[in-house]
């Protein structure tokens, strides 16, 4: 995954000189395609810079790599040149030489996934690195965030991002925001499964749904209705997370951030009720890298060191983005950190080496 997701990483010197950023999408040969589901967005974009940028501080801390504390630093750079001075993130560059797309659907700045998932990796990287400009960039972030409105699948990512800082002694104030935002997600439900969005009538989509996990996770800082807020959590992982996990993932389609957003609520109810039966739901969750999904092959192809984007009418991917790689270190943070200990550069020869002219 990591391996790929080298591949994937290209220089972005307008935001700075050791600035990186990663492509969107890539082909069966691993040639770079812009995405363009919503008309042309660009090449690149935070919000895939951001969680890559999270992840590798997780490796970092595991491992003291070099090459992961480079990598890391010069997304942060990207992440935070694309920050507006009112805190609020734009989303994609059109090229590689930087240009902004400051008003397209999913690259204009608002209350959206991009800018929750740039708060979760600026503040990682501030708590990882002890980056002043990452401490800066989090509370200009998190201060839009308190201000505005936002769907219940973003606020699941405000909730980790507050947890993550009051838990590592940073943020108090951030207690009673933090309070409100899970009780807007415990209030957003169709009987017992947590919804994305208050508009949605349908079963809620698995990809980027956390809300389980994030639930389970918080429950302890809310006070005398953690109990309520934790029986929530499992009520809506039983209701929907469990059933998609003992299928195998059967929908007709389903992408490696639908699995791994499962995986994450199982490991947050693991760790929280120590009841047997989450890890071992969460292990099941995982095979479907592994070929226990409908079209009984490997997503993830572990000598290339490739995830695949997704499975669709029982038939894998041969293309592999940014996402599907990302979301697979998440969710296999253990293998992704395996195998970094093992490279001594996943730079080396690529379009990012700084020794490479």
């Amino acid at each position: 995954m990591l391996r790929q997701l080298a591949r994937l990483t290209r220089p972005l010197p307008a935001a700075g000189p050791d600035a990186l950023a990663v492509a969107v999408y890539a082909d069966a040969a691993d040639h770079l395609v812009a995405a363009h589901e919503s008309g042309f967005e660009g090449v690149a974009c935070v919000d895939d810079a951001a969680r890559l940028l999270d992840v590798l501080c997780d490796v970092w801390t595991a491992t003291r790599l070099p090459w992961a504390e480079r990598w890391a630093r010069g997304l942060l750079a990207f992440v935070l040149w694309m920050q507006e001075p009112d805190g609020r993130w734009i989303n994609f560059v059109r090229d590689w030489e930087g240009s902004r797309n400051v008003d397209g659907i999913t690259s204009a700045p608002g209350e959206n996934f991009w800018h929750a998932r740039a708060l979760l990796g600026v503040s990682h990287a501030w708590l990882t690195f002890e980056d002043e400009r990452a401490e800066a960039a989090t509370f200009r972030g998190l201060d839009h965030a308190v201000m505005r409105p936002a769907a219940p699948d973003v606020r699941a990512l405000h909730v980790i991002a507050a947890q993550r800082l009051i838990e590592a002694g940073h943020a108090a104030y951030l207690r009673v925001p933090l309070a409100n935002w899970v009780g807007e997600i415990v209030a957003c439900r169709d009987d017992d499964v947590l919804k994305n969005s208050p508009y949605e009538r349908d079963l809620p989509h698995l990809w980027a749904h956390v809300q389980e996990g994030a639930l389970a996770s918080a429950a302890s800082l809310v006070g005398a209705q953690g109990g309520e807020v934790m029986d929530v959590a499992r009520r809506s992982a039983e209701a929907l997370v469990v059933p998609a996990v003992a299928s195998g993932f059967a929908a007709s389609g389903t992408s490696p951030y639908d699995v791994a957003a499962c995986v994450y609520s199982l490991d947050r109810l693991a760790e929280v009720t120590g009841d047997p039966r989450w890890p071992a739901l969460a292990a099941d969750a995982r095979a479907w890298f592994d070929g226990r999904n409908p079209a009984g092959a490997p997503v993830y192809d572990r000598r290339r060191g490739r995830v695949a984007d997704g499975v669709d009418g029982g038939r894998i991917s041969e293309n592999s983005g940014a996402e599907a790689n990302i979301v697979g270190a998440e969710a296999l943070l253990g293998d992704a950190i395996a195998v970094a200990s093992t490279l001594d550069d996943p730079f080396v020869g690529t379009s990012s080496d700084p020794t490479v002219a």
